[in-house]
């Protein structure tokens, strides 16, 4: 029998163990902390950086945004981790007394917006003083600790009564009229109407993906039910969409451009296209606010394209499709329309072929990378000279611009025709090279249009921007179910991409559009428009002035 001594000798040397393995979990723990804290530090400091330089000196390639793109996927990571950590450490600390807890240097919170709704918690205040049992109490102040919530999506179902009343002298029966409906015998509010489209077109979430949820939060909807109020919501909108088309085709100057779309056909999938016209006269002051109109084809027939433009003339930004080319006919009625070309365009097929790092990614991929070639360096780093520019003088007037175009990009544009010239003339004509050269020099006239027009800008970004939305789509909605789904998102790509380029929510516009638009005066259909359009608080502070 071991005596009690040794017991709590054995005992003691346990606990003294025990304590020395938490001290050293604890210190393992903090260190570990201190390690992600850095990491998420040094990525936020790599991410700023990277805006930055973005900021001052522009693109400097087209992998620019996806880089920042990684680099914010990593900071995600690298912040959840550092305070997994942080929370892991300071619970080690605690079965301590010698360590002490890892707490991280977070950078000052922006207070929380004024217009939330704010909830007073009063937490019980002290009947007497806890340091003396004294029952003079005397309130100094309050210290507020605000926590930001989220109350669940509240659903209900709003009546509209209209009581019927007889006369009893000449028994007629009378009846307040019924109050105008977002949609002819609907059934969908204007609010739960707008975030059925928004959801839809705006955020990219399939019907059958929303029935879902609404079913989870206790309001079963079939698709067809819901697809039947997207047709509605599209018809009711119909006038808006022309005012927005015809304010576009108004413009002098527009960029065009288009993306396909995956269709249902028997048994497959056909590919559609989506055509988009975007109007955006900031880049050189202009006064109009900016839009974009969209339109739906089965295919990308040059018809189409001259159906869209039939009675418009001005100046066509767009890339070098060659379904434009009777668009730019010397005897084309009304009359020919001028073509800029993009230079983004051009650069991009020079640039594939000074793409170091991704021959090398390709390369340790196993993949076969395309050659990189020092003079198409070269072409990079001149055609940037000119996009520097153009950075310098966005949204200055068509007059100051042109200016400054003619005293430093004129000088830099003739060098690169000779440069291009003499490097191309080297060159076999089946060279990589050689043919990305010829891409720009054999439409040399459109692609320098711009030293002569300042309103022309040097991309066709504007168009591509607006057609962002239907790339990122296609991965959740797949394909349109038919040519009249096709023509629906048209319509509502319009809408909302509309709103978006004039800085209004669109979901909040077309809730507040759809319960007005049944009993809006059409003469007064302007007021409507997203850069026209004002909040229902905004309007009844206006009214109340």
């Amino acid at each position: 029998m071991p005596r009690s001594e040794d017991v709590e000798a054995l005992r003691a040397a346990l606990a003294a163990a025990e304590a020395r393995a938490d001290e050293a979990e604890a210190e393992l723990a903090a260190a570990r902390a201190q390690t992600s804290d850095d990491q998420a530090q040094i990525a936020h400091l790599k991410l700023q950086i990277a805006k930055l330089q973005r900021q001052l000196f522009g693109t400097r390639s087209e992998r620019t945004q996806r880089l920042l793109d990684q680099l914010e996927l990593r900071l995600e990571e690298l912040e959840a981790s550092a305070s997994e950590d942080e929370i892991a450490a300071e619970m080690a600390a605690a079965r301590t007394t010698t360590v002490p807890g890892f707490t991280r240097k977070r950078p000052s919170r922006q207070p929380f917006p004024e217009h939330l709704q704010r909830e007073r918690v009063v937490e019980p205040a002290p009947c007497a003083c806890p340091a003396c049992g004294g029952a003079r109490l005397s309130k100094l102040g309050e210290d507020v600790t605000e926590t930001l919530e989220v109350i669940p999506r509240q659903w209900k179902v709003i009546q509209h009564v209209r009581e019927k009343f007889s006369c009893r002298d000449c028994e007629a029966i009378s009846q307040a009229p019924a109050p105008f409906h977002v949609t002819p015998r609907g059934w969908a509010g204007p609010n739960f109407l707008a975030m059925l489209l928004f959801e839809k077109f705006g955020q990219h979430q399939p019907l059958n993906r929303q029935a879902e949820r609404y079913a989870r939060e206790g309001v079963p909807l079939s698709l067809s039910t819901l697809a039947d109020q997207v047709g509605a919501g599209a018809a009711a909108l119909m006038p808006l969409f022309r005012r927005i088309e015809a304010h576009v085709l108004a413009a002098e100057r527009l960029h065009g451009d288009d993306t396909t779309v995956p269709v249902l056909a028997r048994g497959k999938t056909d590919t559609g296209r989506l055509w988009v016209y975007v109007r955006d006269d900031g880049p050189f002051a202009g006064p109009a606010p900016p839009a974009a109109v969209f339109y739906y084809s089965r295919d990308r027939r040059a018809e189409h394209p001259k159906a869209h433009l039939a009675g418009w003339s001005g100046l066509l930004q767009a890339d070098a499709y060659g379904g434009f080319g009777d668009l730019y006919a010397a005897d084309r009625r009304p009359a020919p329309i001028l073509e800029a070309s993009c230079w983004a365009h051009g650069r991009r097929k020079v640039f594939e072929l000074a793409d170091v790092e991704t021959a090398a990614i390709k390369k340790a991929r196993g993949e076969k990378p395309k050659p990189v070639y020092p003079l198409a360096l070269e072409a990079v780093r001149r055609i940037d000279a000119l996009f520097a520019i153009e950075r310098e003088i966005s949204g200055l007037t068509p007059v100051k611009r042109l200016a400054v175009r003619q005293v430093r990009s004129v000088p830099l544009v003739a060098e690169l025709e000779a440069w291009m010239t003499e490097t191309r003339d080297k060159l076999s004509r089946g060279h990589d090279l050689a043919k990305a050269l010829n891409y720009m020099l054999r439409r040399w006239t459109s692609f320098t249009r711009f030293l002569s027009d300042g309103r022309i800008c040097l991309t066709n970004n504007a168009a591509e921007r607006a057609l962002r939305g239907v790339a990122l789509g296609r991965k959740a909605w797949l394909f349109c179910g038919s040519d009249r789904g096709g023509q629906r998102a048209a319509v509502l790509y319009s809408l909302i991409v509309t709103a978006r380029m004039n800085d209004v929510d669109p979901q909040a516009w077309l809730a507040d559009v759809l319960a007005r638009i049944a009993e809006h005066p059409v003469q007064r259909l302007d007021e409507l428009l997203p850069w026209n359009w004002k909040p229902a608080r905004l309007r009844a502070q206006s009214m109340a002035a």
